[in-house]
């Protein structure tokens, strides 16, 4: 299996860390919240039912784990304010680590790692100079790290900013925005694998750089919370040694989510 050695050391690593901590919280339950908005990791049915990759991957963490399993979801902007008042335990919601966010809650290892990328119709190309980027208007999602790139990369651009991706690709479908920035994953399968979708497609390089787009993403807890995030990263190398992550995964990605991207 891939990773095997690097799976295996972490491994120990984080059980000798979990046992090395000596008032450790005995968690018996785990309250997560999930974005709910953001196929494949996560949405909510017709019938007010929460599924995606996050959501099954949070109920098999809680049963490797051996304990009771709380999923609820929470609009973004208000998702880590909730999480250190004490909504919620652990968010898992494709929040990507980066140094910002880590000055506020404390990251598991990565479950996932995603780019970022543009997507726009299909009959356009999108100019990345300077010249080319200020005559964009640029969807973003509030608040994420795509939003954060543009603001300070780009001065001047004409950024537009949704609560979901859901409300900037029906925009972009509209033709009131140019092109959407945002994870690949979740462009792909909430917006090109559609129907309504083959008219747009993936433009310019691939953004990935971890200064500016994180090391992967992963679950976020409370600062004071260590404990939490050892007994999630056990979790999160158990699944995987086992093939169950991978084998989550599958259902919603036709490709390896730790690898190769759209």
């Amino acid at each position: 299996m891939k990773h095997g050695f690097w799976q295996s050391s972490l491994l120990g690593a984080a059980l000798l860390s979990l046992a090395c901590t000596g008032q450790a919280r005995e968690w018996k339950e785990i309250k997560f919240s999930v974005e709910g908005s953001y196929p494949p990791f996560s949405w909510t049915t017709t019938d007010g039912e929460l599924e995606g990759f996050e959501v099954d991957l949070a109920r098999a963490l809680c049963e490797e784990l051996q304990v009771t399993c709380r999923i609820a979801a929470q609009d973004w902007d208000g998702i880590i304010p909730a999480l250190l008042s004490r909504k919620h335990d652990a968010i898992i919601a494709a929040m990507t680590i980066t140094p910002e966010r880590e000055k506020t809650v404390l990251f598991t290892i990565p479950y996932a790692r995603v780019p970022t990328r543009f997507v726009t119709h299909k009959e356009n190309e999108i100019d990345f100079s300077d010249a080319g980027m200020a005559n964009l208007k640029v969807g973003v999602q509030r608040a994420t790290i795509g939003d954060k790139y543009l603001t300070d990369k780009h001065n001047g651009i004409d950024i537009v900013r949704y609560g979901t991706f859901d409300e900037a690709f029906m925009d972009l479908r509209a033709g009131r925005v140019d092109t959407v920035f945002g994870g690949a994953l979740g462009i792909q399968s909430g917006l090109l694998d559609k129907p309504d979708g083959r008219e747009f497609h993936f433009s310019g390089p691939v953004f990935t750089e971890e200064a500016w787009f994180g090391k992967g993403i992963g679950i976020a807890v409370r600062k004071q919370d260590q404990d939490l995030a050892e007994l999630l990263n056990r979790g999160i190398l158990t699944l995987r040694e086992k093939g169950i992550h991978q084998e989550i995964a599958s259902r919603y990605f036709p490709y390896d989510i730790y690898g190769d991207t759209p």
